[in-house]
């Protein structure tokens, strides 16, 4: 398994599921989105897995602000452009993905 978690530092859901790979001693890279964001291909391949309206965050301020654009490409370039808007935890396992805590998918990478 190569797992991958993006989150945000203040994000509780995003230390939870940094515990949950830890308490089961699987290797994973964490990456803070807020200091470094995502690349083009990852946000591709996580946008291809879950679907784009998996990716905003409803809870971000400015939410609506995405919601509104009339096309799905603006709406990635926003969330490239801006990954706090993004919500986390985002964890990838290669072209798998899942948005949120989702323990019962990650039991089934194994």
């Amino acid at each position: 398994m190569n797992i991958q978690i993006f989150g945000k530092s203040k994000c509780f859901d995003s230390k939870k599921a940094e515990r949950y790979f830890k308490e089961r001693r699987i290797k994973y890279q964490y990456v803070d989105l807020k200091k470094y964001g995502m690349s083009r291909g990852e946000l591709q391949s996580v946008k291809n897995a879950v679907g784009l309206e998996a990716l905003v965050d409803e809870k971000h301020p400015q939410a609506a602000e995405i919601t509104y654009l009339a096309y799905a490409e603006d709406k990635l370039e926003k969330l490239f452009e801006e990954p706090e808007r993004l919500r986390t935890p985002i964890v990838r396992n290669g072209k798998q993905a899942t948005v949120g805590y989702c323990p019962e998918v990650w039991e089934t990478w194994k």
